[in-house]
């Protein structure tokens, strides 16, 4: 009832009252005794009586209803009293993509495929023919080089122009796939390809699917083959992974083979972009560098990049360098008192040191490992050994050493004296 709502509203901006309660069960009871009184009468001849309750109960209830629909007071926000933060507004596809740090070739790869689905929709919308493009990909690349970033964006660039309906991104991999028992893989594969449903189903190290002695891989790759021909235009898969896996992966399966046709090659970043993706981090949570921090900085990223082996992350590698940073200026800051907000933001080569010793630690051991390397080489190749003299000097002391052990100097008198040649320094390293 309306009287409900007025009551629920009473008692929250005032509070429960015994005076509130006694009228309010006062009102119900007088509208109990009148439809009783009226329950009564309906073996009477219907009259003036009848007529003149069903009134009252019409105005007792019209009276009712209108108390609950009186002004009450109840606390409200004046405008700008708690002001909410404004929103930025949000970014188109293409604007994330143009932002992204490095990776030309992609950004130019990705304008073009979409350029193409664009001018595909616009064709079948007029009723013209269009021709069949796939617009399943091959990501390929070493980690940390913004496969995953970009996949998420090209799933917001095709809801954008109309070829998926949610543009939502699924990022799985083999463990997300694979199940450990015989017809288990379909079903687990089968709820990832749902949940991609009008977005984008992003499989990493794809080519972990497709292993020797072992089908669970192959039953995901074929359940995910047929999804893509039944659904032909309602997903969009993308597989990615090391360069070489992938086209091994892709070269290993016929149907892998027709369906994914465009590979988008992400190359490693340079140290001017591992720079600049530092710099972003710090913008993005408020920290600044020193002039001596940031020259330091780019020193153990032209470091990290000289050194960098088949395992080298890439992006992934300067995120670390930076929480290995902040948590160093973080164990200096917490034992300061009544830090301002500058304290707070600077990062100071201080914070680099326990980074730098125990990395000159490392580097001091790699280098005495590659010297002792090179005197094995060195005498392999015949450089600074003794010479013919100096050998011989060895042999003769060494027969010497064997008399004595026999013992042949004490049976026929004196041992025979063998002259040695004049010992000069063996040098050895």
């Amino acid at each position: 009832m309306a009287l409900d709502g007025f009551k629920d509203m009473y008692n929250d901006f005032y509070g429960p009252s015994d005076d509130y309660r006694t009228l309010v069960q006062r009102k119900e009871q007088n509208v109990r005794d009148k439809v009783n009184q009226l329950s009564g009468d309906t073996n009477r001849p219907s009259g003036a009586g009848s007529a003149s309750s069903a009134i009252s109960i019409e105005t007792e209830v019209e009276t009712m209803e209108e108390a609950a629909k009186k002004p009450v007071a109840v606390a409200t926000k004046t405008p700008g009293d708690d002001p909410e933060e404004k929103k930025e507004p949000e970014k188109s596809g293409m604007e994330e993509l143009n932002e992204l740090i490095g990776l030309e070739t992609v950004k130019h790869d990705v304008e073009e495929l979409i350029g193409l689905a664009k001018v595909r929709k616009m064709r079948e919308e007029k009723g013209m023919k269009a021709v069949p493009v796939s617009l399943h990909l091959v990501f390929s690349g070493n980690p940390g080089t913004g496969k995953t970033t970009v996949a998420r964006i090209l799933g917001k660039l095709y809801k954008e122009i109309g070829i998926l309906s949610t543009g939502q991104m699924i990022e799985t991999d083999r463990s997300g796939l694979v199940a450990g028992y015989v017809g288990q893989t379909a079903i687990k594969t089968q709820k990832k390809i749902q949940e991609a449903m009008g977005g984008v189903l992003f499989i990493d190290e794809a080519y972990t699917l497709n292993q020797k002695d072992e089908n669970f891989g192959q039953e995901a790759i074929d359940t995910i083959l047929k999804a893509m021909e039944d659904h032909r235009d309602e997903f969009v898969v993308i597989v990615a992974g090391y360069t070489q896996l992938m086209k091994d992966f892709i070269e290993s399966n016929p149907g892998l083979k027709s369906r994914f046709n465009k590979f988008f090659e992400f190359p490693d970043y340079t140290v001017d972009e591992l720079q600049k993706i530092f710099e972003l981090q710090c913008k993005k949570y408020q920290y600044t560098l020193t002039e001596e921090a940031d020259k330091a900085v780019r020193e153990e990223i032209i470091r990290l990049e000289a050194a960098k082996g088949e395992n080298f992350a890439n992006a992934r590698e300067v995120r670390n360098l930076f929480e290995k940073i902040i948590t160093n200026q973080a164990a200096r800051v917490s034992s300061l008192e009544d830090a301002d907000e500058e304290t707070l933001s600077t990062i100071t080569i201080e914070d680099l040191t326990d980074e730098f010793e125990e990395e000159l630690k490392a580097r001091a051991a790699r280098e005495a490992e590659i010297e002792e390397a090179l005197r094995d080489v060195a005498e392999m190749n015949g450089e600074n050994q003794p010479t013919a003299e100096e050998r011989a000097g060895e042999l003769v002391d060494l027969l010497m050493e064997m008399a004595e052990e026999n013992g042949e100097g004490a049976k026929g008198g004196k041992a025979k004296k063998i002259k040695k040649p004049d010992k000069k320094p063996i040098i050895r390293r």
